[in-house]
């Protein structure tokens, strides 16, 4: 089930809010009242959160809730072990039945067309592996059964006794299918008692419906012509073809991922949780280290807490650090997506980090320029150096070629098709077909979402003065919001064309 289907929008949140907060509708109804939620709360978004993986998973659901109760019964078994010793035993068969099971689904043909590839080049018999299904989001929750253990066994957290709240932690619909990663240490106190106020769920709702508009508005409506452009045949594919396909992408893939975690966040909030935030504007960075501070935080956080750091992290020599990130970024490649495209995208992105940290080390004024701004500082208007800005996001959409082509071939020809340098033959379909009225909108308002500009100035027009005039601002940004929910739902109702990105993860 998506967020953007209408089965989801009119029939399971609603239904499932009203459940929720029936309890509650009485101290709901007085202004900033707050309602409690606990064991009741706890159950229903454990059976909605199970009907939800249910309807798209189908049997992956057994598979799902036998991996809750493994990894509830581990992580008790690390808090509850003897020494250090015993615990890292029980905690490397958690860490090893996880990866074997997302090995199993994700990776088992990848690496059985490998070798079947290898055996042929040398006359050696095939590995016959029959076709796996990809069970959904389960690399995501794969990443929360592991940091939960690994949180336990390093005493960043207490293993949870409840099965229900471990359960909903690692079962939550909101963030199940498409993130963010949440760490157990952050919502471990929400999930035994938390309280949703007025202004809490009205945050939820706007959140919401930004992150819907993000997905349905633009993300939707510039898919089109980047999944027509990228399954053009190589020599129809003119620079101005593949340049729109790549400019669709690059903004597809933003505001699709945001999108959703804007949604999910939305939606924590709205019963109670606390999700934190997950990008940051990413296309405003001046360098591919901002920019992975910029970009699915939870997921870059995530390989370096438990992987980065593990490895060694900044307390080895500049040689180890280097290896180091190339192989997270190897990881980070191949956690994307079973096919050498991902695992090239991964490599490219720790290359140029490696090279950023070179070149920093090297030059200390350089260092001194780079330096990240703290991503948890409020909202501004960020003053960039135009010139690393646009070496930031030319390395970033050469590596969107990777990630969206669907071979290493295709990926190269779509780069020449990019420069210029491969003849394009006539194609049946020209530019113009694709640059209608609503793709320029969807462009601009691309262009636009994707700085900080609208976000600077919203707290702005609250402080304007006099008083009267700030209500109309007021009434004018609700009205906005309205009339995007309104031609949100619009889109979801007539168009046809709504495709997940996260099928692949």
């Amino acid at each position: 089930m998506l967020f953007t289907e209408p089965t989801f929008l009119f029939l399971f949140l609603p239904l499932l809010l009203a459940l929720y907060f029936a309890p509650d509708l009485a101290r709901l109804a007085q202004h900033h009242a707050s309602a409690a939620h606990g064991s009741y709360a706890n159950w229903l978004l454990l059976a909605a959160s199970v009907l939800f993986y249910a309807k798209g998973g189908g049997a992956f659901t057994w598979l799902m809730l036998g991996s809750i109760a493994f990894n509830y019964w581990m992580a008790i078994a690390v808090d509850r072990a003897a020494d250090r010793q015993q615990a890292r035993r029980w905690l490397a068969l958690a860490v090893t039945a996880n990866l074997v099971v997302l090995g199993i689904y994700k990776y088992a043909n990848f690496f059985a067309d490998n070798l079947n590839a290898l055996a042929g080049a040398s006359g050696l018999p095939r590995v016959e592996v029959p076709r796996v299904l990809l069970p959904i989001g389960i690399s995501f929750f794969t990443f929360h059964a592991i940091s939960y253990v690994v949180d336990v066994s390093r005493r960043d957290a207490t293993a949870q006794k409840s099965p229900v709240h471990a359960a909903l932690y690692l079962l939550l619909f909101p963030q199940l299918i498409a993130g963010p990663i949440i760490r157990y240490r952050d919502i471990a106190d929400q999930l035994a008692r938390r309280t949703v106020s007025i202004d809490d769920f009205a945050y939820g709702v706007r959140r919401f419906v930004l992150g819907l508009g993000k997905k349905v508005l633009v993300a939707n409506v510039v898919a089109g012509p980047a999944d027509k452009i990228f399954s053009m045949p190589a020599a129809q594919l003119s620079p101005a073809h593949a340049w729109l396909g790549i400019v669709c992408y690059t903004l597809q893939i933003y505001f699709d991922f945001s999108g959703y975690s804007d949604m999910a966040i939305g939606l924590g909030r709205m019963f109670g949780f606390r999700f934190p935030e997950n990008f940051r504007w990413p296309y405003i960075a001046a360098s591919v280290q901002e920019f992975w501070r910029r970009w699915h935080i939870s997921l870059s956080t995530w390989f370096r807490d438990y992987l980065y750091i593990p490895l060694g992290g900044n307390r080895v020599s500049p040689a180890r650090q280097y290896r180091n990130l190339i192989t997270v970024f190897f990881l980070c490649g191949l956690w994307h997506g079973a096919s050498w495209n991902f695992v090239v995208w991964g490599l490219w992105h720790g290359a140029f980090l490696v090279i950023e940290r070179v070149v920093s080390e090297r030059n200390p004024e350089t260092r001194n320029a780079q330096s990240i701004r703290n991503p948890q500082s409020a909202i501004r208007i960020v003053d960039w150096p135009i010139w690393r800005h646009i070496y930031t996001m030319a390395v970033v959409i050469v590596g969107w070629v990777f990630f969206r082509a669907e071979t290493l071939t295709a990926a190269v020809a779509f780069l020449k098709a990019m420069a210029g340098t491969a003849p394009a033959g006539v194609s049946p379909y020209t530019i113009g077909w694709y640059l209608t009225p609503e793709l320029w909108l969807a462009l601009a308002a691309g262009a636009l979402g994707s700085t900080p500009w609208i976000a600077a100035l919203a707290p702005r027009l609250e402080r304007i003065e006099p008083r009267p005039l700030a209500a109309g601002v007021r009434l004018a940004a609700t009205a906005g919001l309205v009339a995007l929910l309104v031609l949100a739902i619009i889109s979801v109702s007539a168009r046809t064309y709504n495709p997940f990105i996260y099928f692949r993860f």
